[in-house]
């Protein structure tokens, strides 16, 4: 234990220098780019998902015309992109990083919904990277599935002070609680799953473990850090807890383990794909941290496999 803790404390100090030198600078270089108000649209239904629909799309329109006045020729660009004709945000906000849920699918009568809780730097402005996995996640899934792309919490910087800390994730745990009760609420028979990726996995272990708990079949967790809490059980929910890991991904070489620095507790505890945890460990191939929703790869399989009820290729921690 006295050589991991000495793992994470030099893993701290060299992100923590990183950190002082790049958030300064990339701070002061993307002050915010102005955007309306989100559109006020109450309780959404399975009856009125279309306006749902039709006002993020209006609400993008709009945002993408104040970047473009701007100066914010790719903000802009993205925005545009959203607010294309087809395009089925069930949440929008344009300001700041942004703060988005996309639905593919016919959300009104899936029998399976896929949440993809994404991990840090994920932004409108890298939107794209999320969508596409979203995109190979609902190709594999089949008929009667939806998958949602949730962005709905400000994601950490891979090389920040806040990865290290389950801050962001405690802020966001509350509106992934209400963002599940509101697809029930679009669709009471549905099966719906967590699929939480890198810091997301923060966020879901956040989530589930309040004292509320969360109402889904299946978390899994990929490419995680740690969820904040020292094992499965310790998630308040009747969810199955699924964990995988690439052969090729990095988080691997991440401490697994948490310490207490000047009142913050930084580390995210124990590694989720380990038998301490106690999750269902799947197979998730051999590829690194960005590759886990490939279209063909093992890990996508199988995670289409958790969304599905099956039960995917497992392995041993």
């Amino acid at each position: 234990m006295r050589f991991r803790a000495g793992r994470l404390r030099r893993t701290l100090l060299a992100v923590g220098v990183a950190a002082a030198v790049v958030v300064p600078v990339s701070g002061a270089a993307r002050p915010e780019i102005p955007a309306p108000a989100p559109a006020a649209l109450g309780r959404v239904t399975a009856a009125t998902l279309p306006d749902a629909y039709a006002a993020n799309r209006a609400n993008a329109t709009e945002a993408a015309a104040l970047a473009e006045g701007y100066g914010a020729a790719e903000r802009a660009a993205a925005l545009r992109a959203m607010a294309a004709p087809g395009r089925q945000f069930l949440a929008f906000d344009g300001r700041g990083a942004g703060r988005t849920a996309e639905v593919l699918g016919d959300l009104a009568h899936a029998d399976r919904v896929a949440v993809l809780v994404p991990g840090s730097d994920t932004s409108i402005d890298s939107y794209g990277r999320l969508r596409s996995g979203a995109l190979a996640l609902r190709a594999e899934l089949g008929p009667r599935t939806a998958v949602v792309a949730w962005l709905g919490y400000e994601t950490p910087g891979t090389v920040s002070p806040a990865v290290l800390t389950t801050g962001r994730a405690d802020d966001a745990a509350p509106a992934l609680r209400s963002f599940v009760g509101a697809l029930h609420g679009i669709n009471r028979h549905a099966r719906v799953s967590l699929l939480c990726h890198s810091y997301g996995s923060v966020v879901c272990g956040s989530a589930a473990s309040g004292p509320r708990g969360l109402d889904v079949a299946d978390i899994a967790l990929y490419g995680s850090p740690g969820t904040g809490v020292g094992e499965a059980a310790d998630l308040h929910t009747r969810a199955r807890i699924w964990a995988g890991r690439g052969a090729g991904d990095w988080i691997a070489d991440v401490p697994h383990t948490s310490a207490d620095f000047f009142g913050t507790t930084v580390g995210f505890g124990t590694d989720p794909v380990s038998a301490g945890f106690g999750a269902r460990v799947f197979d998730a191939g051999d590829g690194g941290h960005s590759d886990y929703l490939k279209p063909g790869s093992v890990p996508l399989g199988n995670l289409a496999r958790i969304v599905r009820g099956e039960d995917p290729e497992v392995t041993h921690a």
